[in-house]
């Protein structure tokens, strides 16, 4: 069967994982400290907070934002981590309809959100492909509010030149297996302000003043330290920070490699009427976390996922909005876009070790059902 989505490991990364385990530290030390020294380094910021998942970067990132008692403007094509961390937050999720050509917010609906209850808007890049963050940031610096970029899918991609999670004032990046730059689950906060940094490091340590690390690089271990806030613990480990050194030395080569697959798709299911293929903006340099499809009729895409799996491939859906499950039921507004489009979305096979030969296998198929359709 091929795989929707399947992490990139060779000897590298097994290789890398003796140092922590040779030493015993495998907790948060400098492995963690190195990573995020060149992940911003990645994406062109001063600080970079790495925790064990993007939904704590979302979660630690709203903390600090203040949203707490008020309105976060967000996606509901997202996965429901994005919308998740906003209740964690003690905020309510404000949805707001998307663009049908990206899928990412629509700017013009993002204004329509806007209440004297706004405390930030969330801006998901979905599949790697860029937000309109110039329109976005016009939107939040009119009103005074912080733009989250969850860069979940979008490591290593850009905006006009410029780096997803370096634009607005977080950056919010995952990790997690099938990502770009996996380390088995993880994610980094990215910003310009120290003091925010520093906080954010003690937040994902139960807000305790100093980390075990740094309390242990001199000859004697201190065990003082203060605790200034309530907090639950979001650190990364070293282990998942040695592999992640390694991820990030391939990720040009391994972000290469998704861009040609895709361009590859794109010519080999050109010509099919019954299919929208993903297309690439001018301002965009998409990391391509995946490649997703359009049917021409919702009726089609269950059946095009089934009729895949039947010739040993397989596809997924991503995503159904967040706001039609039921645990946001109260937070449930129209967007019509959203609603039609999630209905007619196929995710293909993506990921750097695809062989040629089997993604031609899922472009023949996909053909062949396009012309039975």
């Amino acid at each position: 069967m091929i795989p929707v989505f399947r992490p990139s490991f060779d000897h590298e990364e097994l290789e890398a994982l003796r140092e922590p385990f040779a030493t015993g530290w495998v907790g948060t030390g400098p492995k963690v400290k190195e990573f995020e020294k060149q992940f911003a380094a990645l994406v062109g910021v001063p600080h970079a907070v790495a925790v064990n998942c993007c939904t704590s970067a979302l979660y630690l990132a709203l903390r600090a934002a203040g949203v707490e008692g008020g309105e976060v403007i967000t996606p509901a094509m997202t996965f429901v981590a994005t919308n998740h961390a906003i209740l964690m937050a003690k905020a309510t999720p404000a949805f707001a309809d998307i663009e049908p050509s990206t899928l990412n917010l629509d700017p013009a609906e993002v204004a329509k959100r806007i209440t004297p209850r706004t405390r930030a808007v969330v801006a998901m890049h979905y599949g790697g492909h860029a937000c309109h963050l110039d329109e976005l940031l016009e939107i939040t610096r009119a009103q005074r509010i912080p733009l989250i970029e969850d860069c979940a899918h979008a490591t290593g991609g850009s905006y006009r030149q410029r780096p997803l999670g370096s634009i607005g004032s977080f950056g919010c990046f995952s990790f997690q297996a099938i990502k770009n730059v996996a380390t088995g689950d993880g994610g980094m906060i990215t910003l310009q302000d120290a003091a925010v940094a520093e906080r954010l490091h003690r937040l994902a340590w139960h807000g305790i003043s100093r980390d075990t690390w740094a309390r242990s690089t001199g000859n004697v271990y201190n065990w003082e330290y203060d605790v200034t806030e309530v907090e639950l613990k979001y650190q990364m480990n070293d282990i998942a920070a040695a592999v992640g050194l390694v991820q990030l030395r391939k990720l040009a080569r391994t972000n290469g490699r998704r861009r040609e697959l895709a361009a590859r798709y794109t010519a080999g299911l050109a010509d099919s009427d019954a299919l929208e293929l993903p297309r690439e903006q001018a301002y965009a340099h998409s990391s391509w976390h995946n490649y997703v499809i359009k049917v021409a009729r919702a009726a089609w895409r269950d059946r095009l996922v089934d009729f895949l799996r039947e010739r040993g491939i397989s596809a997924g859906v991503h995503y159904m909005p967040t706001h039609l499950y039921r645990i946001y039921e109260p937070y449930r507004v129209s967007l019509p876009v959203t609603e039609e489009v999630w209905q007619r979305v196929v995710t293909l096979p993506l990921f750097p070790d695809l062989a040629h030969a089997d993604q031609d296998r899922v472009i023949a198929a996909v053909s062949d059902f396009c012309r039975q359709a």
